[in-house]
């Protein structure tokens, strides 16, 4: 457990799908009640498993919540707003659906006081790295219930919302890309001749090593990358590869492109759940 106790909170976990059980396992021992949401039995009783109460109805969910984090699909957001609508008002509502922006939130849930919030996929293992923000870049009455709740899977930021296709593409999806440069990092070593497991093991400890004596050095990452570079060295001759092929001049592109589809992405949701929203307040109204 990474956060403090909240105390006498409950919790509703609109989704229990992988993420929203994630965040049921990582902070169940951080608020006095878990309540967990699903469609499927499958999904009630993983959560279930993890010490939620496990219901279908969003609902009576919502009614019992001090905080509800919203954990589903874009394309069921809709419906989920439409069911709790009248269940919201006064509560605190985080939503994790990627591209739905914050004035489409208060749009959906009126009367709540509203957040974004984008973990990743490290929230799996209580370690997530997740981004907040709320309306006007401010943060909100009962923010730091918000941010006690996300501290409980890993580490927390606030950031203005404009800021969140890049934090989608360099920390949600940052992992995939990190992943990817430690199977190519172990498969040179195998090329070599040095077994997969040890190379992979090995390199998994210098990059967690790195990781924290970089945190532990205010000083630019460069520096280090000096002071293991010598004169002639295997290091430098390594360097010129990475320059020759590209390397850096490629993961600065590859978080700009995934930026840009980030914010294509978004518009489209945003738009498609607006316009859902919109259809289902006025066939209510009819």
């Amino acid at each position: 457990m990474t956060g403090k106790p909240l105390g006498d909170v409950t919790l509703a976990v609109l989704g229990a799908g992988r993420i929203g059980q994630a965040i049921i396992k990582a902070t169940r021992h951080c608020v006095s009640r878990v309540i967990a949401t699903g469609r499927r039995r499958e999904t009630l009783e993983a959560a279930g498993r993890l010490g939620a109460e496990a219901t279908r109805d969003n609902a009576w969910a919502a009614r019992q919540a001090d905080l509800i984090v919203v954990s589903v699909k874009p394309y069921q957001l809709p419906a989920v707003a439409l069911e709790i609508r009248g269940a919201v008002e006064g509560k605190v509502v985080a939503s994790i659906v990627a591209g739905v922006k914050l004035s489409t939130l208060r749009q959906a849930f009126p009367g709540a006081e509203v957040y974004r919030a984008m973990p990743n996929i490290n929230a799996l293992i209580a370690r997530s790295t997740t981004a907040l923000a709320s309306e006007g870049n401010g943060r909100g009455p009962r923010a730091s219930m918000v941010e006690a709740l996300f501290k409980c899977l890993g580490s927390v930021y606030w950031i203005p919302e404009e800021w969140m296709d890049a934090w989608t593409a360099l920390v949600g999806s940052g992992p995939a890309f990190i992943a990817e440069i430690v199977d190519a990092l172990v498969l040179g070593a195998v090329m070599t001749g040095m077994p997969r497991d040890l190379a992979y093991r090995a390199l998994l400890d210098a990059l967690k090593a790195t990781a924290e004596h970089l945190e532990e050095r205010p000083t630019h990452p460069l520096e280090l990358r000096d002071e293991v570079t010598t004169p002639a060295g295997t290091t430098i001759y390594g360097l010129a590869k990475l320059e020759a092929s590209g390397v850096k001049a490629g993961l600065m592109s590859v978080v700009e492109a995934s930026t840009r589809r980030g914010a294509q992405l978004g518009e489209s949701i945003d738009k498609a759940v607006r316009e859902a929203l919109e259809k289902g307040l006025g066939s209510r109204r009819g």
